[in-house]
């Protein structure tokens, strides 16, 4: 599967963002989705994870409350909806799929464990 990250910009603290990734194929429905950001200097981290019909969804700890995550089956599309948004949260954002049908992988934050990756999208929030 292929993907395409967009949605990225500058905002300001306190303000809404919403990434999404379309991903290209006809197997997008059986794929773990995920995504990640890098923020200058730092290594990637995982940020939300998603199962194959979107009824389980999972964060880092710095995000919950803020981010959710979604996925729409029938546009091969998931979506990161992003509030109060604040200055550690600039990163570069990327969109990751998993091997089609791992259904064991629900759950993962690990890199490894997410063989399909997009482009970036930078994401910059001033104070």
């Amino acid at each position: 599967v292929q993907l395409q990250a967009s949605g990225g910009g500058p905002v300001q603290a306190g303000d809404s963002l919403r990434l999404s990734c379309v991903a290209s194929g006809r197997t997008f429905s059986s794929h773990l989705m995920g995504w990640f950001r890098q923020a200058p200097g730092k290594e990637r981290e995982f940020i939300a994870g998603t199962n194959w019909g979107g009824s389980s969804t999972w964060y880092t700890d710095s995000v919950k409350g803020r981010f959710t995550f979604s996925r729409d089956n029938a546009k091969n599309t998931v979506h990161l909806q992003m509030n109060s948004l604040k200055p550690e949260d600039t990163a570069v954002y990327s969109c990751a799929a998993g091997p089609p049908g791992r259904f064991y992988l629900v759950g993962t934050t690990a890199e490894s464990d997410f063989t399909s990756w997009g482009q970036g999208t930078l994401v910059t929030v001033s104070s």
